[in-house]
């Protein structure tokens, strides 16, 4: 199946999914929705796209939204798949970038370490196959510059194994070999993250040196005592990035990023929507750029940013409810995610940190987001004007933004409804 042919509907009439989305059709009150993870062969939670639609499907996750760095070849599967489970599949992406002046006034952004460095997300992307020239332009740009960093922090990294008495003798293409083994893809379709050279160094200390002999072997790479258990791979993996692979530790090397006009310009190449990734609490202090939230809304809007993404495991149900009703307030599209870009294999529907439950009122403000993004998608496949236009514009047809996303969220409730009860046929 054609998964993005499946999603514009094409046995129904742009009347009929119009009136359903009218007469409110069959649509539940609550449906888990999870806007954001990352598939394989990113850094991910799962082995592969089958189990993570897999999961999300004994979860009864319906709405499931991929957010990857830089390379869209799984989609495709993503979306047959999840089609199949009886989930709607979302497509995204999440992007670096920039900002200069923002970096010279050593103000964070939504990134704790690093000042002027933005995250952006692109929500709804339709035209991932098919790129048009300046998307794929701008995306062998970014993948160009993170191998060339890549290259030179592996080069680092074994310069400090072997000066503390490990040889770890890996190269470039041993590792991109062993991530696109391991996830079942072609190996040009992998983008190296610190987190896969963390693990491929991981990996081959574990090979080189004996459970009794690594505590003593790592703090003579590292320079410092260990405090953590040597034989937890996850806790090795996240000591080599944070004392060897950060700023200001030795193997940092600085990324080559992409300023945002031309991350905003990705994003629409690619027909979506662009979205700000909120931080919040998830940093301590809250990064300056996004406190106040009502400061941060002026700011998004005057980069004309009108959607926001939380992760909530990193917040606290108190701030994460104070954010997001502001931007709700505002007109703001919000959603929420979990990222599942760490070993580690939480629930696919989002709660806030420490596991707590999500308050009902913002359940529904992120299925709302959700059902915006699907009926953004939906109306770009019919070639149809989406939430946003490809200038980033506001959709104009709406005298103000709350009956803009009153009519997508109805339109996106019915067209996933009629998905997913297999209108599609």
């Amino acid at each position: 199946m054609d998964s993005l042919h499946g999603l514009a509907l094409p046995y129904l009439s742009l009347d009929e999914v119009m009136e359903s989305a009218r007469v409110a059709v069959s649509v539940p009150r609550l449906q888990t929705a999870n806007a954001h993870v990352h598939l394989p062969p990113n850094y991910s939670a799962f082995a592969s796209v089958d189990q993570a639609v897999e999961l999300a499907a004994s979860q009864d996750v319906r709405i499931l939204g991929a957010s990857n760095y830089y390379d869209f070849s799984v989609y495709p599967r993503f979306g047959e798949r999840c089609l199949e489970h009886g989930i709607y599949p979302l497509f995204g992406l999440e992007i670096t970038s920039l900002i200069e002046p923002v970096r010279n006034a050593g103000i964070l952004i939504n990134d704790p370490g690093n000042p002027g460095k933005m995250y952006l997300c692109g929500k709804g992307i339709t035209r991932f196959v098919e790129m048009t020239t300046g998307a794929r332009d701008l995306l062998e740009l970014i993948r160009h510059n993170d191998r060339l960093r890549m290259r030179r922090m592996s080069a680092l990294l074994a310069e400090i194994f072997a000066a503390g008495g490990v040889k770890v003798d890996l190269h470039e293409e041993d590792i991109l070999d062993s991530i696109a083994w391991r996830h079942g893809v072609v190996r040009e379709t992998v983008t190296v993250q610190e987190r896969h050279l963390a693990q491929a160094f991981q990996q081959e200390f574990f090979k080189l040196v004996p459970p009794s002999g690594r505590n003593k072997s790592l703090s003579a790479v590292i320079g410092q005592p260990m405090r953590i258990n040597p034989e937890d791979p996850q806790q090795v993996q996240n000591e080599i990035r944070s004392r060897l692979m950060k700023v200001g530790k030795p193997a940092f090397v600085e990324e080559s990023f992409v300023d945002l006009t031309q991350a905003f310009r990705l994003i629409l190449e690619l027909g979506g929507i662009p979205c700000y990734p909120t931080l919040a609490d998830g940093a301590s202090p809250i990064c300056a750029y996004e406190d106040p939230p009502e400061k941060l809304i002026g700011t998004l809007e005057s980069n004309g940013i009108f959607c926001v993404e939380f992760i909530p495991a990193r917040n606290d149900p108190d701030v994460l409810t104070r954010y997001v009703t502001v931007f709700r307030a505002a007109g703001f599209v919000v959603t929420a995610g979990t990222e599942h870009n760490t070993e580690d294999l939480p629930p696919l529907a989002p709660a806030c940190r420490n596991r707590q439950p999500l308050p009902e009122a913002l359940e529904c403000i992120f299925l709302e987001g959700a059902r915006v993004v699907a009926a953004h998608q939906f109306l770009s496949l019919r070639g149809r004007a989406g939430y946003v236009d490809g200038s980033g514009r506001l959709n104009p047809a709406f005298a103000d933004r709350e009956k803009r996303i009153q009519y997508f969220r109805q339109v996106g409730a019915a067209v996933v409804a009629l998905q997913l009860a297999g209108a599609h046929r």
